[in-house]
């Protein structure tokens, strides 16, 4: 069988040692199709960001990156424009047919936290070749916000993956007209097209800019800070915004998306050539995501714009990013927001929930 690994089959690795931790795993780690990884108790503060490369160890490479060590043990701050390697309390013996990709949590993309995930001999960031046996690293860089992290919090998230599972476009456009994917037309080319929505209904505000000085995100605190601290408001009357190069924003998509339970899918850049930013860096939707029967319906995508050398106009409906869809090896037993501490589901604009909902 090929597809994405649901919960039932990580927790079959876990238990045949194919996943091991230096600490058993807490409850909600594992979710319906992917594990959360969890920091260990040092950060190594490093002058850049660097993969290990073919036959070499993330460790060894440290000793010529490393500037000093941080103990996380009794909480510490990972400040805004520095980079961080920390060791994860995960670590991996997978069989040869099995990979894995890595990605950040929607709380951590949110806060513009830039956590990747690297490995012993990798060349890539986020991909963990087929039968991969060894340690697992967070490369993270806080890109708007000081953080106050410890160990065991969770900041990315690894999927597994048997065979190919990616749908193509015809077999997109066939499940679109099984099951709606996207209230309205589905725009599906190499995925299905995410377009931004800058005119919500009854108000002007269309999203969220970070500011530039601000205090530290103590990353356990949810429900806790005052969003007008860290965030300036964007509105429009006319469906336009300008994007500030380097400055960070949350917006919001048009259509309500949905993932079915036999699915998965993955938020990718749109195309290069569209425009002067990037969208979405936390990019793994789960099955169930804004589905109905699991509470979901209406579930917009939040899009993570970061401009880059320019000035530009972005404008309403037009298409920022797609998601790719992937068949699910089998069905998983739980879906996201059924049953499960889901912090999204049926969302709309919306912040992190470390920000205290108006």
């Amino acid at each position: 069988m090929s597809g994405v690994l649901p919960n039932q089959a990580i927790e079959r690795m876990v238990a045949e040692n194919q996943i091991a931790a230096t600490r058993n795993l807490v409850e909600g780690q594992i979710q319906p199709a992917s594990l959360d990884l969890r920091l260990g108790s040092v950060a190594f503060r490093v002058r850049a960001s660097f993969l290990a490369g073919h036959g070499a160890r993330v460790m060894d490479r440290l000793r010529e990156f490393e500037m000093h060590r941080v103990d996380l043990s009794q909480g510490a701050v990972l400040e805004k424009g520095c980079v961080y390697v920390v060791p994860l309390m995960e670590s991996l013996a997978l069989p040869g047919d099995v990979q894995a990709v890595a990605n950040a949590k929607s709380s951590t993309g949110r806060l513009d936290l830039l956590t990747r995930t690297i490995t012993d001999g990798g060349t890539e960031f986020d991909r963990i070749a087929p039968g991969y046996h060894g340690p697992l690293y967070a490369e993270i860089c806080p890109r708007s916000f000081s953080v106050l992290v410890r160990p065991g919090m969770r900041l990315n998230q690894i999927r597994f993956r048997a065979g190919h599972a990616v749908l193509d476009d015809a077999a997109l456009k066939s499940l679109h007209q099984e099951i709606p994917l996207v209230n309205g037309d589905a725009v599906i080319d190499e995925g299905l097209g995410f377009s931004v929505d800058l005119k919500l209904k009854d108000t002007t505000l269309v999203g969220y800019r970070a500011k530039p000085h601000t205090g530290v995100i103590d990353l356990e605190q949810i429900n806790r800070y005052d969003a007008s601290e860290y965030w300036e408001e964007v509105h429009t009357q006319n469906g336009q915004i300008i994007l500030d190069p380097g400055a960070f924003y949350i917006l919001v998509s048009r259509e309500a998306v949905t993932i079915p339970p036999n699915y998965a899918a993955e938020m990718a850049p749109y195309l290069a050539m569209v425009g002067e930013f990037r969208v979405h860096y936390a990019g793994f939707f789960d099955p169930g995501f804004g589905f109905a029967p699991a509470g979901g319906a209406g579930s917009r995508g939040v899009l993570e714009v970061r401009c880059h050398e320019a000035p530009f106009v972005l404008e309403h409906g037009q298409v920022v990013g797609r998601l790719v869809y992937e068949r699910m090896e089998e069905a998983p037993t739980q879906l996201y927001g059924a049953g499960i501490a889901s912090n999204y589901q049926g969302q709309g604009l919306k912040l992190s929930k470390h920000f205290k909902t108006p």
